[in-house]
């Protein structure tokens, strides 16, 4: 077996060494840093675990010591689901295992070809989970959208927002640099426009304003709104972002392509795109990452997410003064989904960098 090279087989006080105490001012930092986590981890970790209660089912079983979390474990069904009917909670689990195995199979390839579980991710997997949590179809009694909420509403916005706003933005970036004036001045229009308004006017607009210009027989549920609009909003920083690796590709490459007859879109899908994107892996994710925490801002219009549920809890009169506990599981959530989005983006950029040997 081949032993790892030398800079690999730095010992643990080496390690301390170069990433901790190369220079003074490292030493410092790191001395520093460690008397914080000192005096801040001990009391944190008696109030959320050592000191917590977990066992009971009113606040009358918590001491307040510590962290009562039976507050959590109570309320858990509705900070997951919302006021989505009980009895029909197998719905949203079997749509959103559908989802899973449908986002797994298109990021692995593990259950198939990529191409076609992706096709199928983004168009007939959404529109079926639609039509089943919705009902009102095949049998399934009614569950209208008002009733939706908590980590489920999360997730719907969130993947809606996700799924389509990046080839949504790579057709607008492609807009907005081709050579006909008249696409390339729409796709700017379209792209200026939703990038100068803040996330929570679009909201307002699309519950308040934009009904007004639809025809007085036609209706659009609240939550398809808002998905559109946080759509459009997302996508428009995403061209952004896919322009900005659209730059980066030298001239050489387009001009090779063009040299080997290829059609446009040939050259986008084999030449261009796979290397821009490749460039940008970092701010597609942080696009991601904004759209994630900024679904929290639904609650304006009336819409119960996973942060709306959890105040709307914390005014129950039976759990007075729990704010705390419902803000430290929502913020937890939301870190452990970022993170695994942050993860995975670092997993791919390694991938794209590794050469052969």
């Amino acid at each position: 077996m081949n032993s790892p090279p030398l800079s690999q087989r730095t010992s643990v006080l080496g390690w301390l060494k170069q990433n901790l105490f190369a220079t003074p001012l490292d030493s410092i930092i790191t001395v520093v840093s460690s008397l914080i986590l000192i005096m801040l981890l001990p009391p944190l970790f008696e109030w959320l675990l050592f000191d917590a209660d977990f066992i009971g089912s009113t606040k009358d079983d918590c001491d307040l010591n510590g962290a009562c979390w039976v507050f959590i474990k109570e309320r858990l069904v509705q900070i997951t689901y919302g006021f989505y009917p009980y009895e029909e909670l197998w719905r949203v689990n079997l749509s959103f295992l559908v989802v899973g195995i449908g986002i797994f199979a298109s990021l692995t390839g593990r259950l198939g070809s990529q191409s076609i579980w992706l096709a199928l991710t983004s168009t007939v997997i959404p529109i079926g989970a639609w039509f089943v949590l919705r009902g009102d179809i095949l049998g399934f009694s009614e569950v209208e959208t008002a009733k939706w909420g908590g980590l489920m509403v999360t997730l719907i916005i969130s993947f809606v927002g996700i799924s389509f706003s990046l080839p949504l933005g790579v057709a607008l970036a492609l807009a907005r640099r081709s050579s006909l004036p008249i696409l390339r001045l729409l796709s700017t229009i379209f792209i200026e426009s939703w990038r100068g308004v803040p996330l929570i006017t679009v909201l307002f607009m699309s519950s308040v304003l934009f009904p007004i210009f639809l025809p007085p027989d036609w209706q659009m549920d609240k939550l398809l709104r808002a998905l559109f609009g946080v759509l459009f909003f997302a996508s428009a920083y995403m061209a952004e972002v896919v322009r900005g690796g659209l730059q980066a590709i030298p001239k050489g490459q387009e001009e090779a392509a063009n040299a080997l007859a290829l059609s446009y879109f040939q050259k986008q899908r084999y030449i261009v795109l796979p290397q821009a994107l490749k460039y940008v892996i970092p701010g597609i994710t942080n696009v991601f990452i904004s759209l994630l925490k900024d679904t929290t801002l639904v609650s304006i219009i009336s819409m119960y997410d996973l942060l709306g549920i959890v105040q709307s809890a914390n005014s129950d009169p039976e759990w007075p003064g729990l704010a705390t506990e419902g803000y430290v599981f929502v913020g937890l959530i939301f870190w452990i989904i970022c993170f695994g989005l942050s993860r995975y983006s670092m997993s791919i950029e390694k991938k794209q960098n590794l050469k052969p040997r």
